[in-house]
């Protein structure tokens, strides 16, 4: 008898028949059996809801940037093109349409010219040796000096004065009559030069004061990149007899071609929209008596403020940002080329 109820509980728990004539019996299981590993199958509507997580995620995390982006950038842009196909004033808003009549309008000005003649004066005068003196900073920031920690912080502290600050010390430096740097020069022999009145001076003491600000900054971001070139290629260099000025011109200069896109790019958006170191320049702020530094962002000041009138003002910003562009992709193909010409050879 026990033998028996035996055999019957294990042909009942192994599913198999007991014998001849016996019916099979078969346990009804509360749960459906578990998977590997232990864990329960999950439903299709899960299975959904992870493979949209996994392809939605990275999304997410970058949608922040782009919703600031298009409150604070992209929607100005276009609202701005709007309005510059209208008339449009500060006290009576918007008027009728009126197509490319603003632009129109603007390119007819003598004052338009004049002032896209000045910005580009003093972006050439301070961009290009900003960039040159950069580099050369961040060379000697990466060579073996002592403290350099403190050699480089320094190189950053004119880039935190406010840029009023910097402009009210350099107008007793550039002062036309008791200026420092006149007396320097009046020391030599020198007749002083009228800072404020020549128009190729007036662009040079603005360019030395962007210089002043942004040389240091961009010094750090070279030293950044530097700092990422592989130290086997200037071993290499100096095994095989190459000096300091051949390996900075046949490793540092090609490693650092996309730093120098980058820097490039950044200081000509910057050089055409300089706007608080001509503005502060003189206790007018008109970019002089002549409008000899009148730049184009003081020129949309003047419009927009002045004389009360949106519409133009606006189409000389679109007209800004047209140059901006093309300026960049300019210097981009530039660079582009004379990097793909060094890595032929």
């Amino acid at each position: 008898m026990l033998d028996t109820a035996r055999s019957t509980r294990r042909d009942a728990a192994t599913d198999v028949p007991a014998g001849r004539g016996r019916p099979r019996l078969r346990l009804r299981q509360a749960h459906p059996p578990p998977s590997r590993g232990g864990r329960e199958p999950r439903s299709p509507w899960r299975q959904r809801l992870s493979r949209f997580d996994t392809k939605a995620s990275p999304y997410a995390y970058i949608s922040p940037f782009f919703l600031i982006f298009a409150v604070v950038g992209l929607f100005p842009l276009l609202y701005t093109a709007w309005v510059s196909l209208h008339e449009w004033h500060l006290i009576g808003g918007q008027g009728d349409f009126v197509g490319l009549k603003n632009y129109q309008d603007v390119l007819e000005q003598r004052f338009f010219w004049n002032a896209v003649r000045n910005t580009f004066s003093i972006f050439l005068l301070s961009s290009v040796p900003q960039i040159i003196l950069a580099l050369l900073i961040a060379v000697a920031l990466d060579s073996g000096i002592r403290a350099k920690g403190f050699w480089r912080m320094g190189v950053l502290l004119p880039y935190v004065i406010a840029p009023v600050a910097v402009v009210l010390i350099f107008n007793d430096l550039f002062g036309d009559r008791y200026g420092l740097f006149n007396q320097l020069l009046g020391w030599v022999g020198v007749e002083p030069i009228q800072w404020h009145k020549d128009t190729f001076s007036s662009h040079l003491a603005i360019a030395t004061m962007v210089n002043f600000r942004w040389t240091g900054y961009n010094a750090l971001i070279f030293l950044a990149a530097m700092q990422t070139i592989p130290r086997d290629y200037y071993e290499a260099a100096l095994i095989d007899g190459a000096g300091r000025i051949r390996t900075f011109v046949s490793i540092t200069v090609p490693q650092l071609r996309a730093t120098i896109i980058f820097v490039t790019i950044t200081s000509t958006i910057g050089g055409l929209q300089i706007f608080d170191e001509p503005r502060m320049f003189d206790q007018y702020g008109q970019g002089g008596a002549d409008r000899q530094w009148q730049t184009l962002t003081i020129y949309l000041y003047n419009l927009g403020w002045n004389q009360k009138n949106f519409g133009r003002a606006s189409a000389v910003a679109w007209l800004l940002f047209l140059i901006i562009v093309l300026i960049a992709i300019v210097n981009f193909v530039v660079i582009r080329r004379i990097a793909s010409k060094e890595e032929k050879r």
